[in-house]
């Protein structure tokens, strides 16, 4: 049913007399949900011929599980997944990002681990990769609702180089993208692609943009916690809220002054 598309396996689970299986395929550069699916549709079609007391229910059982925080997606991952860390020294944690290495692990070990597990996250370690995850998403004519699972992510940090120097990661096992189908033919999310050297599909290397595009995913999502956990580390994030995200002009007068003869 595909040029591109190769099953890699199958997983299934029982609960009383129902089976769910899980098909695991690899699907280049494309997201490819519509792909997986029309070829599922034939396995179970011959299933059908195989076990004719069989019942089909649906194509689809929720055990992808697509659009939906879930543990098989932590554990099993989806899509892509990705680990990206980095080193950032002493220096630079001091003078750019106005923090220090030991308030940053203190921070990280009550906010994104304790803090998630008092809440009962899943996947959801960390200060706000949704954020970047919907932005890159939305930019490069992703799946939005699919933030939902790509944005499981746990950030760790701890110290390097002898104490001094800070060691950070991100780990997201679920970030569904592609280079090819959907919103990445339309004419903004396309630009964006070719921007970031991964549009369309890699001929000499089907998969390899898709790849990619989840390693910029992630690296952003990188950034993203560095800045955020920075700032609340240093107590500025309110502070920055009213600076930069408040207008001082005065809305309902320029509305009425704009309004007037």
């Amino acid at each position: 049913t595909t040029r591109f598309g190769r099953l890699q396996g199958i997983q299934c689970a029982i609960a009383g007399k129902n089976l769910y299986m899980r098909f695991c395929c690899f699907t280049g550069d494309a997201m490819g949900m519509n792909m997986v699916s029309k070829g599922v549709q034939n396995v179970l079609d011959y299933l059908q011929t195989v076990f004719p007391d069989m019942n089909l229910i649906s194509v689809s059982g929720n055990f992808c599980a697509d659009k939906k925080p879930t543990a098989v997606n932590w554990i099993e991952g989806r899509g892509k997944s990705i680990v990206c860390e980095a080193v950032i020294t002493k220096e630079v944690v001091k003078r750019v990002l106005k923090t220090t290495v030991p308030a940053l692990l203190e921070l990280n070990m009550l906010k994104n681990l304790t803090g998630s597990a008092m809440a009962g996250a899943m996947g959801g370690f960390n200060a706000h990769a949704a954020n970047i995850v919907s932005a890159v998403f939305i930019a490069t004519g992703q799946d939005p609702a699919q933030n939902v699972e790509s944005s499981h992510c746990i950030t760790m940090m701890e110290a390097a180089n002898g104490g001094k120097d800070l060691h950070v990661s991100v780990t997201m096992p679920c970030i569904e993208v592609g280079t090819v189908g959907g919103g990445t033919h339309l004419a903004s999310q396309a630009a964006c692609l070719n921007m970031l050297g991964v549009k369309g599909a890699n001929a000499a290397s089907p998969g390899a943009n898709a790849q990619n595009l989840a390693r910029i995913v992630a690296g952003a999502v990188l950034a993203g916690e560095l800045s955020l956990m920075s700032a609340l580390a240093a107590g500025q994030l309110v502070k920055s809220h009213m600076k930069y995200n408040r207008s001082s002009k005065d809305i309902k007068a320029a509305a009425e002054a704009a309004l007037a003869p």
